[in-house]
């Protein structure tokens, strides 16, 4: 028998609905998500940190779980919202269904949601903070914890996400291989999975890895992940990076790509300021410009904060990237350094591989040693 389930919002907003996943209750920014398939790349993604998650498509769970499609060791959404949870699943690599694997790893889930109607009121009213509860049901209290829960602006989520020591996905001995270190602010296995298949060596260090930690890996080049919160709160990370700009290993600077959270706090350490989005960008279908050759491709984005382009004020800082959304910058390169950065996701996992050859556009530069 199906238990009752209530999400609040702190406007005052309420949905009623069904429990699934773990009966508990959970507390975050919700925000919506425009993914027609991936729901378990979604809800592994660390990047989720803090927030509760709603899908616009309205059938989630149809072709279950599997071990092999997962962008973390577990899941890191708050909560997880769907019009309607499939009873069925049909995939011959599907282990177990979306609702048994949300319960194992203690995440809430709701459905029976009109999340055409949330989806609404989020774009209108911006993201906001939100309390999913299969135990409260309550709409007054609910809505009083929503207000009183902590927002993302100022939280540094990174610390929870981050790996605690270095480590090397997938090690197979080949010494020729361009070696790229990967500060992990909350990585997901696509980027690694994806350096991988250009033939680096990929060692992954933690977001508190100093510069000088870092040059002692003496990579080929450096890669700074995606990420959950808010950039601005994490100043460290931003000293660090300026630190390995300022003054590289060896008087020669390492190639740089910067991902998401990356492209954040690469343009932090550029001089840059980041400002919080109304209510983010969140799914797999949107189209970015490439401003230099003028074609669009089709990104995955997962950011509810974005860099400010105004703020830049550098003349060797030149934007790459727009989003014809909305317009808001979504890549830079720098003119004279080894240096380039993208606010979408080109590793995809899920959505559409347009942006993979960045990847490549990377490699080449370790080889060359040119944006």
């Amino acid at each position: 028998m199906s238990r009752p389930a209530i999400l609040a919002l702190e406007d005052g907003r309420t949905f009623e609905g069904r429990a699934f996943g773990a009966l508990a209750e959970a507390s975050g920014e919700i925000v919506f998500n425009t993914s027609m398939t991936g729901y378990q790349e979604v809800v592994t993604d660390p990047s989720y940190r803090g927030q509760i998650v709603a899908m616009t498509y309205p059938l989630i769970g149809n072709y279950g779980v599997n071990e092999e499609d997962v962008e973390s060791h577990r899941p890191w959404g708050e909560g997880f919202v769907v019009r309607e949870l499939s009873r069925l699943r049909s995939n011959w690599r599907s282990t177990k269904d979306l609702g048994a694997y949300l319960e194992e790893n203690g995440v809430s889930g709701i459905e029976g949601v009109d999340t055409r109607a949330l989806t609404k009121h989020i774009r209108e009213a911006g993201a906001m903070r939100a309390v999913l509860s299969s135990r409260d049901l309550d709409p007054k209290r609910l809505v009083a914890k929503a207000k009183a829960s902590p927002g993302l602006v100022g939280r540094d989520l990174i610390r929870e996400v981050t790996c605690d020591a270095p480590w090397e996905w997938e090690p197979n001995g080949d010494r020729a291989a361009l070696r790229v270190v990967v500060v992990d602010y909350g990585v997901k296995y696509g980027i690694l999975r994806r350096l991988r298949e250009t033939g680096c060596r990929v060692i992954v260090v933690p977001a508190g890895a100093t510069a000088a930690e870092i040059a002692d890996r003496k990579p080929d080049g450096l890669l700074f992940s995606n990420g959950p919160g808010d950039p601005a709160a994490v100043p460290y990370a931003v000293e660090t990076l300026r630190q390995l700009l300022e003054r590289p290993p060896g008087g020669k600077p390492i190639p740089i790509f910067g991902i998401c959270m990356g492209h954040q706090m690469l343009g932090q350490a550029l001089g840059g300021r980041t400002f919080k989005l109304k209510f983010g960008h969140h799914g797999a279908n949107h189209p970015v410009k490439d401003t230099r050759t003028g074609k669009v491709a089709i990104t995955v984005q997962n950011h509810g904060f974005c860099v400010d382009l105004e703020s830049l004020g550098q003349a060797d800082v030149e934007v790459t990237h727009t989003n014809l959304n909305d317009g808001t910058l979504e890549g830079l390169r720098h003119r004279r350094l080894p240096l380039f950065s993208v606010q979408f996701h080109p590793e995809a996992s899920p959505g559409p591989h347009d942006a993979r050859p960045l990847f490549d556009r990377f490699v080449e530069m370790m080889r060359s040693g040119h944006a």
